[in-house]
């Protein structure tokens, strides 16, 4: 396992580096926000609705338990305080970084996914006959039998977004990548057996759950439209969190990819400086070696020539 350096790589420090090697990855959240947007303005599929299968639409329109402004706030908000916390007690602008564009990838991804399939299925809300008929008062063609409403526009197109529910994908994508996020922070799964860590990971799953359960009890969702919101919102928080993070199993579960990644880099340039001193070192010292080589060998002709020059006085 790689060490840990605490307080080394903050914001003030790295901050900016990280943020232009992802600019990329800012500019399609850009993106995904501009076709978010483009799916909540068009018009859904209007499905047919024959006056006998108004039977199972007839339960009362009533307001929002969870209205949608509170939506951002739990699933995107309440996650990304978690891990600004975090930030805090460890000040690593890897992991600071790396879990909030994951959670807005979640989050956004998610938001595509379900506005896409809503706008494509038009499948009609449990209340949609008094979104159709607010006066209570049915009007149908008198060929095909289906509804002619008479409700305000925007009402009557908002009851053909049932399936998924926007309010449990989101829910569930943004708690799910909290949730997966605190398992490696935690390490849930390092074989001690502390269960109080899991109940601490089921947490925002169950807010996410009570998210989902109220779309039922308002009446704005069918339990086949929460159970596909669940379904898409945790794969791509799967998804979205791993491709940032190593599985919560893994021993080095706590950390970003990018992390490690620049731990090794650092070390491969610590062990290349080294290596390169080394030979350098090494080079001096050949060349130390040869100098004295030249100069004993010049030494030595002298030497012999001086012996030489005696013979032949001698003589």
């Amino acid at each position: 396992m790689p060490e840990i350096q605490l307080g080394v790589h903050t914001i003030r420090s790295h901050g900016v580096t990280v943020a232009r090697f992802h600019m990329h990855d800012w500019l399609i959240l850009l993106l995904l926000i501009v076709i978010d947007i483009v799916l909540n303005v068009i018009e859904p599929f209007h499905r047919f609705v024959g006056e006998d299968m108004l039977t199972d639409l007839r339960y009362p329109l009533q307001d929002n338990t969870i209205p949608f402004w509170a939506v951002p706030l739990i699933a995107v908000v309440l996650p990304f305080a978690v891990i600004c916390v975090y930030y805090f007690i460890r000040n690593d602008v890897y992991d600071l970084h790396h879990a909030i564009l994951g959670l807005l990838f979640s989050v956004l991804i998610t938001g595509v996914l379900t506005d896409a399939i809503k706008d494509a299925v038009g499948r009609p809300r449990p209340d949609f006959f008094w979104r159709c008929f607010p006066d209570g008062i049915g009007i149908f063609h008198n060929v095909t039998k289906n509804v002619l409403c008479t409700g305000a526009k925007d009402v009557v197109k908002e009851g053909h977004k049932s399936f998924p529910s926007g309010h449990t994908s989101w829910s569930f994508a943004g708690l799910g990548f909290l949730s997966l996020y605190l398992s490696g922070k935690i390490r849930v799964f390092d074989q001690r057996g502390h269960v109080a860590k899991l109940c601490i990971v089921i947490l925002p799953l169950l807010v996410a759950a009570l998210v989902g359960v109220s779309r039922v009890d308002d009446y704005w969702h069918h339990w086949q439209d929460v159970f596909g919101g669940a379904i898409i919102g945790l794969t791509v928080a799967t998804f979205c969190y791993l491709q940032f993070f190593p599985p919560p199993y893994d021993p080095d579960g706590w950390g970003p990819h990018a992390y490690f990644q620049m731990l090794a880099d650092s070390r491969n340039d610590v062990q290349n400086s080294a290596g390169m001193n080394h030979l350098s070192v090494r080079q001096t010292e050949l060349e130390n070696v040869y100098v004295d080589r030249e100069e004993t060998s010049m030494e030595i002709s002298r030497s012999n020539t001086r012996d030489t020059t005696r013979m032949l006085e001698n003589r």
